[in-house]
Parts: structure tokens; sequence; C-alpha cells
């Protein structure tokens, strides 16, 4: 019996060049998937090349605010994902999913005429993205509790029960991407390179913004 055709593609035929969609706080780390409305033209334009080469869009944060998006300074790393489900409507909008594949470096920029913007990548920082990686069971109840006490004080519910079932890269990888973090911070947890890095990154975080908020109530009383 023949097995069926991988759809995921290899780390060797990562391609030389992206075209980039500049979204802050909208990154697709590996695994993960991002739901996109693209109206724009050039954007437009961008998801249909894509889709005529190997699908893959990278999703990279705005450094800094600009006029001209065509200037627009831009975070060096980014992350990556394919295209897997698209829908069009009837108001000549594209409705898109990307899952993410891999992160990236920006090497350069390259001239383009389609509207949007493309650059060539460097991977090899991230093979990692492409194998699993673990933590200790330790570190794993250490940090699940420093979640529960951020979403404590946060008010964010969680189906704690189905995280449970979550293994930690896809857990550090989600929470990468959903948290309510600052644009800096969630460049922090993209340009970390393994997992172990990600998580002692992500504590920080987490435990700074508990901190910060019980000193704050403590001020108030």
């Amino acid at each position: 019996m023949t097995a069926p055709p991988s759809f995921t593609l290899p780390f060797e035929q990562l391609p030389e060049s992206l075209p980039i969609f500049p979204l802050p706080h909208a990154i697709v780390m590996p695994g993960c998937q991002l739901p996109l409305n693209v109206f724009e033209p050039r954007y437009l334009n961008m998801v249909l090349d894509a889709l005529a080469e190997q699908r893959l869009i990278g999703m990279i944060q705005p450094e800094l605010s600009a006029s001209d998006e065509k200037t627009l300074a831009l975070y060096k790393t980014g992350t990556a994902g394919r295209i897997t489900f698209f829908n069009e409507t009837n108001d000549n909008r594209l409705m898109v999913v990307l899952t993410g594949v891999c992160r990236f470096d920006i090497r350069e920029e390259i001239p383009t005429t389609r509207g949007y913007r493309r650059v060539r990548v460097d991977w090899s920082r991230f093979r990692c993205d492409t194998v699993e990686d673990t933590v200790t069971e330790m570190e794993r109840g250490h940090f699940l509790q420093q979640l529960r006490n951020y979403c404590d004080f946060k008010h964010l519910d969680i189906e704690w029960p189905v995280l449970e079932h979550v293994g930690m890269l896809d857990l550090i990888n989600r929470l990468t991407c959903v948290l309510p973090l600052e644009v800096a911070e969630r460049q922090l947890l993209i340009e970390a390179v393994n997992l172990p890095e990600r998580l002692e990154i992500l504590s920080m975080l987490l435990r700074c913004e508990t901190l910060e908020t019980t000193s704050d109530a403590s001020r108030r009383h």
C-alpha cells in the first residue's frame, strides 16, 4: 500500500526568498495556525503569487511606526507559514489560514513590482523548528504554575484539562502567538532559538507581569 504524500516541505527545500506580510502581533510559530483576512490589492497579489509557488508567506513584525509601509523598519527575524486553506468571498477578499513551518532571518530585501515586499532569507539558525524538543517534567510543572498565576491576574480563560495533554513545544509556540504581549516581548520569543531559551524568556515575562500586578495592587492599599 502506497503511503500518502506528505505536504510538509523538507528543511532542505525551503526557498531562498519569501514574500513578507508586516503586521504587529501576527506571527505563526511552527505547528500553529494564523487566520488572515486579505483585502488590499498588494496582499491579494502576494497570496495569489504564493499559491502559484510553494504557498509560503513570511510574517514579520514592524519594528517602528512609519507613514509609508514601503520604508517600514522590520525586525530581522520572522515566522513562515504555509497556506493550508483559502476561500474567496463575494466582496473580493481572501480568507486564508497559514500553518507555521519554520522561522527565518532576513538577509536582504529584494525589489519587486507586485506591491508587496520580498526578502532573501536564511533558515539555518532554526533547523531545530523541524525536530521535536523537550524540557523536564519539573520545568513543565513549574511553568504551568506560573501560567496559572498569570492567567488569574489577567483574567484569561484556559482549558486546563486540555492543556495537560499538549506537548511543551506546542504549548510554548501557541502561547508565543496568542498571549497579550508587547511587540518587543513577542519578538524576544521569536528570536530565541531553542525551546529551553523560549521557556526561560516566557517564564521571565509571566513572572514580571505577575509581580508588577501584585506590586500595583499593594500600593493601592
